[in-house]
This record gives structure tokens, sequence and C-alpha cells, in this order.
């Protein structure tokens, strides 16, 4: 392999190029899906190719190919070459592209059980087991069980030097509970919606769920759902758990703060951002207690690996310190736009994609409230769990939020269960109104499969750490006009 690489990289620097990069990707997938006591879905499959990225003056090339030869590398870097001599007629702006220090490496997650060494047979019986459990209910009407695992290795080198093996492991599972009765549907997840949560780590990690412990109660939560009061329409304080608060960060913060995004250089999938590269160093983004960290670094995080798709080693970088939007998500041709040095944040979801600037691991660092102690100090407000819809503007500003289930708070205490509820704001104002965030104790970290972004589309792993959060004078429910 490297004897094929180190071709196309001499052939580069014969034609005199500015840069060239190439990425040979293997990803494995096995994706399970048990509904109502059936396999709803069962998918093994493995994608082998490679990418080309060529600079030629001011104008990018990319080209690829699912077959790995001496003659298909050497058809595709001319494709290309081609490609990018022919943007370097039409762009006018100087492409500043960061030096970086090369890179000799090899990066394996750390797991101890790996997932595709597990048989099928045990999958399906965790699922069918949850299955059962929460079917005994009657009232009941749909069951979901969701198990995933995915393995991928990775080859980058570049005519910067580096030359940069990963091997990083991904899975997770969840279950959901729906219950039905006339035209009232409620819904109950469990660890998280859409999927579940996910992680770089072994079989161990599904383990660790107890999904068969939790399914009766998802079960009875989703029957109970049927009989709770709407969510009211009014403001009021709200206190949002860590699964819910990972999404809030991901919508009006992580996309908020992607650079290309910003500069209008990747918009046409969800729009651009509010945020202007001058706010950096002196906008008010969030209240001062809220600190926010891209850690690409953070054990068993889906958003962890060892270097982006430039060959940029990961780090751990603040964005948020106390309130203050201190940094951007960046590449090596965005980060002189601010000043800065690339925070290694290029990925692409294939070898037959370019690199994007995608959400590392975007945390909310943990404050010193307990989850009781914040709720005991709330005298009116709601408790509101688990995410069921969203819907964010495309310059990341307004927004509204659905959870699964909710309870509201009086004098300190939770009391009547609220089926429905749903909260809205304005991204500065809202995280600004942030009094109150729990502590280690309650910080987890959150997976998330489906962060879309690019054209064509692209699917980035990503990951969130977050505890429960308090929000003051928030709207919730439906407003009345």
């Amino acid at each position: 392999m490297k004897d094929l690489i180190n071709n196309i990289l001499n052939i580069a620097k014969i034609k005199r190029v500015r840069y060239t990069d190439i990425r040979i990707i293997r990803r494995k997938t096995e994706e399970i899906e048990v509904k109502n006591g059936n396999v709803e879905a069962l998918i093994e499959n493995e994608d082998y190719g490679f990418g080309i990225r060529v600079l030629v003056n001011n104008g990018w090339g990319f080209a690829c190919s699912s077959k790995i030869n001496k003659r298909e590398m050497e058809t595709v870097f001319n494709k290309a070459f081609k490609i990018a001599k022919a943007s370097s007629k039409i762009n006018r702006e100087n492409i500043f592209l960061q030096p970086i220090k090369p890179e000799t490496e090899k990066y394996k997650t750390e797991f101890y059980i790996d997932p595709f060494t597990i048989s099928l047979e045990r999958k399906l019986n965790l699922l069918f087991r949850c299955d059962e459990i929460i079917r005994r209910n009657n009232k009941i009407k749909i069951s979901e069980g969701f198990l995933a695992s995915y393995k991928t290795e990775k080859i980058f080198a570049s005519t910067d030097g580096s030359y940069i093996e990963q091997e990083i492991v991904e899975c997770g599972a969840g279950i959901s509970a729906t219950a039905i009765e006339g035209e009232d549907v409620q819904v109950r997840s469990y660890p998280n919606s859409f999927g579940g949560n996910f992680a770089t780590k072994g079989y161990e990690w599904i383990e660790s769920l107890n999904l068969q412990n939790n399914a009766e109660r998802i079960s009875e939560e989703a029957t109970q759902l049927l009989l709770a009061k709407p969510c009211p329409s009014k403001i009021t304080t709200l206190i949002l758990d860590g699964s819910q608060l990972a999404l809030q960060i991901h919508e009006s913060i992580g996309h908020a703060i992607e650079l290309d995004r910003i500069l209008g250089t990747e918009i046409s999938y969800a729009g651009s951002s509010f945020i202007r590269p001058e706010m950096v160093g002196n906008f008010k983004y969030a209240s001062d207690i809220v600190n926010v960290v891209a850690d690409a670094t953070y054990p068993g995080g889906l958003g962890s690996f060892g270097y982006d798709d430039e060959g940029v080693k990961a780090k751990r970088v603040q964005i948020i310190s106390n309130g203050i939007l201190v940094n951007l998500l960046t590449s090596r041709e965005t980060a002189h736009n601010i000043g800065r040095e690339s925070n290694g944040t290029m990925r692409a979801d294939g070898w037959n994609r370019i690199p994007l600037i995608r959400m590392t691991n975007i945390n909310l660092e943990p404050g010193d409230w307990s989850l009781e102690g914040m709720i005991e100090d709330t005298d009116e407000g709601v408790f509101l769990c688990t995410n069921r819809s969203w819907s964010i503007d495309d310059k990341r500003i307004n927004f509204q939020f659905g959870t699964e289930i909710g309870w509201e708070i009086k004098d300190g205490r939770l009391v009547d269960m609220i089926k429905n509820p749903t909260y809205t704001g304005i991204t500065p104002k809202f995280w600004n109104s942030c009094d109150a965030i729990a502590g280690r104790d309650y910080w987890q970290m959150w997976g998330i499969l489906n962060c879309g972004k690019g054209e064509p589309g692209q699917v980035a792993h990503v990951g969130h750490g977050a505890a429960p959060a308090r929000f003051r004078n928030v709207q919730i429910g439906v407003m009345k006009r």
C-alpha cells in the first residue's frame, strides 16, 4: 500500500502541485433493528476505496474510486489534477493552506470486546428480550430495538510528509416503546431517542447500557403519558436533562461555530450561521457559568479520533469561556481567518467524499450543582427529558424543540407528568439565561449518528458531553396569540 501511495505523491511532486493528500478507507458496518418481535432490518456491509485531493494554484480538485491499484490511482489523480486546474481559473481568492508538522503515526480505538466478534444470535437475543418485556404492556403498540457496530480503517498520506494509520471502532444500542390510544401517540426511549447512545468503545459499552433493565420502565412511562396533562403554554424556568441538552448544544452551538458555514463556503445543507469571524473574543454567547470545549481526545466520545482528514492531530480546544466565544471549528484553509491554528475538525464520511469542517465532541463543561438541588431551588418550572423533535432556522438563531416527557416543578418538587412538551428560544438569549449546571457526577457523553452536512450529503458521528442545566424565562408549550 505504501508503494501505491508513494507513487501518487511522487507524481504530485513532479507536477509541482501545491498540495496533495490521499485517503484509503475500509469501513465495516453492522446494523440490527427489531420491531414487535420481528427482525425489521439486518445490514452487514463492507465498503472500500480511496479519494485524492489536489490543490493547484488556488483551485481544489477531488476524485475517487473503489478500485485500488496503480493504474486506477494514477487515473484518479489525473482527474483530480484536471479539476483543480480548471477550478483555479475561476477562483480569484487566494487559498492559504496552513503548514503543519508531518506525522507518522498509528491510532487505534481503545476497547475490551470487539463488537464484530459477538455473534449475531447474542445481539438479537438482547433485543428480543427487551422487546418481550416492553410488549407485556398491552397499551404498547410498537416496540423497537436498534444495535449497531462500525469499524473504520483509514490510511492518510500527503505531500506534507504525513503517513497516518487509524482504526476506529464504534457501537451502541437503544430501545423504544410507543403507546397508542385513539389519536394519542406517546413514545419513550432509552438510553436516548433516534437509535440510542453510541461511543467509540467495544461491545462492553452496549452491555453497560443495561437495556433489559430499563425496558419495563420505558414501557410504563409511555403508557402513563397517555393519561398525562398537556404541556402548558407559558414563560417559565426550564431544566433539561443531559440527553436533550446534548442536542441543544449540537444544533445551537455546534453547527453555529463551523467556520466554513460562517464564511459561506458550505451552506447548501441547513444554511449558514449568525456568527461572524469578528465576534470571536468578544461575543457574549452565554452566561458566565457556561464553558464549552471541542474535544476530539475524550476517551470513548463518538467524535473522538487520532487525526482529522487533513493530518491534523486531534485536539481539545476551548470554544466558549465563561460565556465568551473564544474559538470556532476550523480547518487548515480557514483558521487564518480568525488568527488561529487548525483545531483538526476536517472529516469526511467516506473515501468518496471531501472532508468538511465537522463537530468533534462539543461538550458543555460540568458545573457544581446536583440535579436534585437544582429542582429544589426552583419554585416553579418544568423538567424535560429525551428529544422527540427539533427545528432551527438556517442562521441557527430561532429554535423549537420537543421532548418525549416532562414534569412540572412546584415548590422545589417534581409533581405532574406532562406530555408533548416543547420549548422555544433565541440562541444567545437562551444560553445567557443559563444559571445552573449539574456537576461531574451527572455529566455524560452522548453520541449522535445522524449529523448531516454537505452536498452531496454526508453523515458524521459526533459526541456531546453534558449534565442537566437550568434556564430562566423560557417559553414552553404552544405560544398563544
